[in-house]
């Protein structure tokens, strides 16, 4: 059995990405992966966001916890195979005080209906956070097993300052969470990205930032956030006596723990510096497990080649056959509620109403709904015979047709709705003003009904063809003009003469024909076409000398390239290890330089972390924008000289 945790940076962001994009569908990333159990972090979605591809997934059940407030931001999305393993109790938020889908907080449930662990009130007044804040970010999911309880954990980053407070108030909340379900008797598996490193080991920066920060190993191993996580694992460093209620690690590092002296095993990398092919990047997601459930780990890695996200997914495979409460067992059987597997095999069907109320497949927006494949699976529905609906057959056409012409009986108190009444939907009809039928009316045939009669040749323009080859012909048919008649034509268009008014015995509009004798078209061009040269303009390019002939070609093309150098996109330097075209940047830190544009080497950053000279990687190229523009306008008057 194996489970994945994974921060996708946006639930559908994998898809852009191979190998995910053959597919883009969950449950064939699921199986690429080969898990049974997938913690994804940072979905970036709302509830109002949900859709059938992420919820209705055929043998797989999922559980959500997403912000309450902010849009985009942070949310964890946990996948299990039906196949494999159901849990018995689920819930979301780290201290228990968010509201079930009963209504009442978990923390107030009964015990049978709870998972358990929930601080207590002076835990929560030492933590100094209002809990409600720090559950309400879609941060914590909490899945129960008979084996474990299960943890997926999306902590908050460290955001140049902004909120040490809440990233400190939540490592300490997790802590608290973990020791008191282990202290209640149940294993622990925490996973996630925890945005947390353990030491130098797990940071290509690690040392730098030291060198830059002038401080110590131990300063640097006893940041407040690294104290906390180092005291929460089994082995890890700890500078100075321990602190109260911490005086133990509870949980393993099982990537960590199978090869302890793994360098670059990193886990998150920068896509800003392009920091993922020098593999300059931090370890900061993890898979822990409690003590007891050690042996049960038989193999844990990264999986740093699948792309689709500026992390990469974390995996840990536990042995077919475990030890539990001193008795060895499948633990498939351990993996789902009692009875529904025996020594390995199925005893009971997996079905919706089994798993917990906080599924997402019983939100109430997708209780009622089926999958496509659910849909044909079920069985068909027994269609009447033809007999029995004969009495509800509606007339034929015919009749039909009859009932639309003959005007309807006059009846103010209960109008009567007409066969073509789908036709008029919107349209509400006066009792009192009844539009009569009118007897020269002709129906309209359906679009597949064929016509026996031919339709008559109505008058008028039938069709864009007809009145492009008519416009044509009278342009064809136009005599040439002089100079003076063209002159009065153009001021017959300027200020067209009023209309005739129809007289009683010409109701009728006049034919396009006759419109277009007494309005005769312009031969001129439209106004958006360039004009051609009037005589005079040719008698003075064929008298002017030839030199000024060159002289005003070459202001033309003068004209041309400032246009065209302004609206191209700028020139790139050449960097200075590689000379090969540089890749432009903004400056985003606050200060005097803040958005400023510059000039850098495009190649990804080294393994060192810095610019190195002869290398693959990334050189010490830089240039500010204003000073290249500079050098291009010197280059340019250069040129004109």
């Amino acid at each position: 059995m194996r489970l994945t945790t994974w921060n996708v940076n946006g639930i559908r962001n994998p898809f852009s990405y191979q190998p995910w994009n053959s597919a883009r569908t969950f449950p064939a990333m699921f199986d690429i992966l080969g898990s049974d159990i997938v913690v994804m972090q940072e979905l970036k979605i709302q509830r109002k966001d949900l859709r059938d591809d992420m919820v209705l997934l055929d043998g797989w059940d999922c559980y959500f916890s997403l912000p309450k407030h902010k849009k985009g931001y942070s949310g964890i999305g946990m996948y299990t195979r039906n196949a494999t393993c159901s849990p018995i109790r689920a819930e979301e938020g780290l201290l228990g005080v968010l509201p079930s889908p009963s209504g009442v907080p978990y923390c107030e449930l009964p015990e049978e209906e709870s998972i358990g662990g929930y601080p207590s009130a002076f835990q929560i007044a030492e933590l100094g956070i209002d809990p409600a804040e720090l559950d309400a970010e879609g941060r914590c999911l909490v899945l129960e097993f008979p084996a474990f309880v299960l943890l997926g954990v999306y902590s908050p980053a460290n955001s140049n300052g902004m909120r040490d407070d809440f990233r400190y108030g939540f490592i300490c909340s997790l802590d608290c969470r973990i020791r008191n379900l282990t202290r209640a008797g149940k294993r622990v598996v925490l996973v996630g990205d925890l945005n947390v490193s353990r030491d130098e080991l797990d940071g290509a920066s690690a040392l730098e930032d030291i060198r830059k920060a002038a401080i110590t190993h131990e300063e640097y191993i006893s940041t407040p956030n690294r104290r906390i996580f180092n005291q929460l694992l089994i082995g890890g460093e700890v500078i100075g006596p321990r602190d109260d209620g911490r005086e133990e690690g509870v949980l393993w590092d099982t990537t960590r723990g199978l090869h302890p002296y793994r360098k670059g095993m990193y886990t998150h990398w920068e896509q800003k510096i392009n920091a993922r092919p020098g593999n300059f990047g931090s370890r900061i997601d993890f898979v822990l497990v409690c003590e007891s459930m050690q042996p049960w780990v038989k193999d844990a890695n990264t999986q740093e080649g699948l792309l689709g996200s500026d992390h990469c997914p974390v995996y840990v495979d536990f042995h077919d056959t475990v030890q539990s409460h001193g008795n060895e067992v499948s633990l498939i059987d351990e993996m789902s509620p009692p009875g529904v597997f025996h020594d390995g095999a199925r005893m009971k069907e997996w079905k919706v109403l089994d798993v917990p109320p906080f599924s997402g497949k019983r939100l109430p927006e997708f209780d009622k709904r089926r999958s496509i494949k659910s849909m044909f699976a079920a069985p068909s529905l027994r269609q009447p015979s033809s007999s029995a609906l004969e009495p509800f057959i509606k007339p034929s056409s015919p009749v039909k047709q009859q009932a639309v012409a003959d005007p309807a009986p006059a009846n103010h108190d209960f109008p009567q709705l007409s066969s073509t009444a789908p036709e008029s939907i919107g349209i509400t009809a006066s009792p009192a003003l009844k539009r009569k039928a009118s007897v020269s009316a002709k129906l309209k045939p359906s679009k597949r009904q064929k016509s026996d009669t031919p339709a008559l040749a109505a008058k008028g323009q039938q069709s864009m063809k007809g009145f492009l080859s008519k416009g044509k012909a009278n342009a064809t048919e136009l005599p040439t003009r002089t100079a003076g008649e063209e002159q009065q034509t153009n001021q017959r268009f300027t200020t067209p003469e009023p209309p005739a008014t129809p007289t009683a015995s010409a109701p009728s509009l006049p034919d396009t024909a006759t419109t277009a004798d007494q309005h005769p078209l312009p031969t001129t061009a439209p106004p958006s076409a360039p004009a051609s040269p009037t005589p005079s303009t040719l008698s003075a390019f064929t008298d002017a000398s030839p030199s000024s002939f060159t002289a005003h070609a070459a202001s033309i093309s003068a004209t041309q390239k400032t246009w065209s150098t302004l609206f191209s996109r700028p020139i790139a330097p050449l960097c200075e290890g590689h000379s090969e075209p540089c890749k432009t940047m903004q400056t985003k830190k606050k200060g005097s330089n803040q958005g400023r544009s510059f000039w850098m080497c495009a190649r990804p950053l080294g393994p060192s972390g810095g610019k190195e000279k002869g290398t693959q990687w990334r050189c010490g190229t830089f240039v500010w924008g204003s000073e290249w523009q500079g050098r291009r306008g010197e280059e340019r008057v250069g040129e004109g000289g």
